[in-house]
């Protein structure tokens, strides 16, 4: 055994300060991840007063954390190919686009959960 080589449960541990560190860099960096940030407060916040079903939660977390999930992704996919070339390219252009896209298609997606769960319970105030 090598004797520099360090215990398995050390790097695993290590691996969730790497990860936090991302989420951290995401958080402060970007805007868009801010606003999926909030966005989720005010979700969860209203998900609690209207005492949502267990299965509705369901649909709540899988969106939230699908969308910080894949804006992280989307993040990383970006500073990659900045990182990759400073000019433009087409490549470099598409693969951001698609990136960009792919988080659209989840925020939208997103979005008709939310109002597929919420508008009974708002309807149900009037």
């Amino acid at each position: 055994m090598d004797s520099n080589a360090k215990p398995a449960q050390y790097g695993f541990l290590r691996s969730f300060s790497f990860a936090f560190a991302g989420i951290a860099t995401a958080l402060r960096g970007e805007r868009n991840m801010r606003f999926h940030f909030f966005s989720s407060i005010v979700v969860l916040l209203i998900s609690f007063y209207f005492s949502i079903t267990k299965f509705e939660w369901l649909f709540i977390l899988m969106a939230i954390g699908g969308m910080f999930a894949l804006e992280i992704v989307n993040t990383a996919i970006e500073r990659v190919v900045d990182l990759v070339t400073g000019e433009y390219h087409s490549l470099a252009k598409q693969a951001k686009d698609l990136a960009a896209g792919a988080v659209f298609v989840y925020a939208v997606l997103s979005f008709v959960i939310g109002i597929v769960i919420f508008i009974p319970y708002i309807l149900e105030l009037f």
